[in-house]
C-alpha cells in the first residue's frame, strides 16, 4: 500500500503550488507519485468543476454544491487515488473531503455532522494518512490570491472568493476545528512563512511518514 497525502487550507495558502514543489521532491527520492486536486483529477471532476468553480455560473445552492463536490470526489477515489494507493504510489491531493465540511459546512452553514457522512460515503471511507493545513488570515490569503490572479499566476477568480470576509473566517475556524479533532493525522502549518521555509518544513513531515509506512527507505 502506498501514502495519501493532503493538502488544505483556506484560499491563497499555496497549496496548489506547494503540492507540485511535494510532488517533485518525492518522485526524485525514487516513489511512484499521483498528483490530483478537488474538484477534478477525473473527466467527471473536471466537468464538475467547470460548474462549480466559476464565479460567472448558475446558482448552485449549498447543498447542491456539496453533493457535485462529493460526487467529484467519489469519481475521483474510484478512478484514481484507491487504483495509485494499492499500486504503492504517493497520492497528494490538493484538496480533499475536508473542504466539503470546512467550506459547506462551517463556511455556508450545512449540518456538519450530515456532510460528514457524505463525505465519508463518497470517499468509502478512505482517510488520508497526513493532511497538511496551510493556514492564514482570511485578508492576506485573499489579498494574496487577488495579486496571483490580477498579475496572471491563476487562471480563475472563483465563487468562494467572491463571499465576503466573514466567509473565510469561518472556513478557516472550520479547518482548524478538523484538525484539533484528529491531531494525529493533522499538521498546520503557518502559510505565511516565505516559500522555501514552507516547503522544508511539509518536506520533512512528509518524509518522516513515508520512512514510517517504509514506502521509502532512509538514506543509509
Amino acid at each position: 500500500m502506498g501514502a495519501f497525502l493532503v493538502l488544505e487550507g483556506p484560499e491563497g495558502g499555496g497549496k496548489t503550488s506547494h503540492a507540485r514543489a511535494l510532488a517533485n521532491k518525492i518522485a526524485e527520492a525514487g516513489c511512484r507519485t499521483v498528483l490530483t486536486r478537488e474538484p477534478g483529477g477525473t473527466g467527471l471532476g473536471d466537468v464538475i468543476r467547470g460548474i462549480v468553480l466559476p464565479a460567472s455560473s448558475v446558482p448552485i445552492s449549498p447543498r447542491s454544491e456539496a453533493l457535485l463536490y462529493c460526487a467529484s470526489r467519489a469519481q475521483l477515489v474510484d478512478e484514481v487515488v484507491r487504483p495509485a494507493l494499492e499500486e504503492g504510489q504517493v497520492v497528494i491531493s490538493d484538496r480533499y473531503s475536508f473542504s466539503t465540511i470546512a467550506y459547506q459546512g462551517y463556511g455556508r452553514g450545512l449540518d456538519v455532522r450530515m456532510l460528514t457522512a457524505a463525505t465519508r460515503f463518497s470517499t468509502s471511507g478512505l482517510k488520508p494518512d497526513l493532511c497538511i493545513l496551510l493556514d492564514l488570515s482570511p485578508r492576506v490569503g485573499l489579498e494574496r490570491k487577488r495579486g496571483a490572479f490580477l498579475a496572471g499566476g491563476v487562471d480563475e477568480w472563483n465563487r468562494f472568493e467572491q463571499e465576503e470576509v466573514a466567509f473565510h473566517q469561518r472556513v478557516r475556524n472550520g479547518y482548524l476545528q478538523l484538525a484539533r479533532s484528529d491531531p494525529a493525522r493533522w499538521v498546520v502549518l503557518d502559510a505565511t512563512l516565505p516559500f522555501d521555509t514552507l516547503q522544508d518544513r511539509i518536506t520533512e513531515e512528509v518524509f518522516f511518514l513515508l520512512y514510517r509506512k517504509r514506502v521509502l527507505r532512509r538514506p543509509t
